[in-house]
């Protein structure tokens, strides 16, 4: 009984509302609208021209050379948003086109286990890769000049060194930064049974983990070395193996103004940047920094270079 009675009330509620005449009145201008805009030239004109506009989506794949590269969003035209822009002043105009981000359809997850040298080369930004086992006095001075220019790196840590520096882990962590893992204590993964590539990694995770909170999905290879055990152990771990692709041999301790022309003389889209924390990379820092922003690169973390997210020109309103 009380079901029919609640569905009967049901029945009467919705007999009100379509019969209303407000619902009526709203219905008829809503229909009166849309064919309205249908027919309206501006509106058929921002449909034609919009496909000369869109950017297709690029799948992440795995290249013969730099093995794993991340997918790329595309774009298209909002032509709602873009009609409801132009209406005002009633032409078509290029500045007030309105975007909208569409993803691809194969993702850097869906790939098989693959080192990761860079983001996709159409995506206008580099990333700082900081590996961290020694230098400990140069991280604050680091941790300052990042802040200065609103930059995030990823800082790979070895978990060695975070029992050693727990406060300093939790100072790169507090400042907004990446953390990744750089192994426990520096071995070449390469010649590793697959039970100490493991325990390298795990151990070094839960050392972060302790210190900062923080669980890390990114793991780079001490000196780069690793075979395919160290990739797939990483991927069963949740994780991506990360190298680079542009190196300041910082370690050499070179001059400043080297490791800058090192850096801007191969520098490219995804570029993926190594450093370490030493005296000579804090002084070319903040030059390199300079350097790359007035080359209009953005300079983020690893998991925001290897993001599908396109980086879109100011004039494309809705996406900056």
């Amino acid at each position: 009984m009380r079901r029919a009675f609640f569905l009967t009330i049901i029945i009467c509620v919705s007999a009100i509302i379509v019969q209303n005449p407000w619902t009526t009145t709203y219905i008829h201008d809503l229909r009166h609208m849309t064919v309205a805009k249908q027919g309206d030239p501006l509106y058929i004109q921002v449909i034609e021209r919009a496909k000369q506009y869109n950017i297709p989506a690029q799948n992440a794949k795995v290249d013969r050379v730099w093995k794993a590269i991340p997918g790329y969003n595309g774009l298209e035209v909002d032509i709602e948003a873009s009609y409801k822009q132009m209406k005002q002043n009633g032409t078509f105009s290029e500045q007030q086109l309105v975007y909208k981000q569409v993803s691809p359809s194969i993702h850097l997850s869906d790939l098989p286990p693959s080192p990761i040298y860079r983001g996709h080369p159409d995506k206008p930004m580099v990333s700082f890769l900081i590996n961290v086992a020694w230098g400990s006095e140069h991280i604050p001075s680091m941790l300052h000049i990042l802040e200065k220019y609103n930059v995030r790196a990823t800082f790979f840590l070895e978990g060695r060194w975070v029992k050693e520096n727990p406060q300093l882990a939790k100072m790169i962590a507090d400042a907004g930064h990446e953390i990744g893992n750089h192994s426990y204590n520096h071995p070449d993964m390469k010649t590793m049974s697959k039970q100490a590539i493991r325990e390298q990694i795990v151990k070094t995770n839960d050392a972060i983990e302790a210190a900062t909170g923080i669980q890390p999905r990114l793991f780079a290879p001490p000196s780069g070395s690793y075979r395919d055990d160290v990739v797939y152990i990483a991927h069963e771990l949740g994780m991506y193996t990360i190298l680079w692709t542009v190196d300041t041999i910082d370690w050499q301790k070179p001059s400043p103004s080297v490791i800058v022309e090192r850096v801007t003389s191969k520098v490219h889209n995804g570029a993926m940047i190594l450093m370490h924390p030493t005296v000579s990379t804090v002084k070319a820092l903040e030059p390199l920094i300079q350097s790359l922003q007035k080359q209009e690169y953005a300079i983020d973390n690893v998991s925001t270079l290897l993001s599908e997210e396109r980086i879109v020109k100011s004039r494309r309103k809705g996406l900056d």
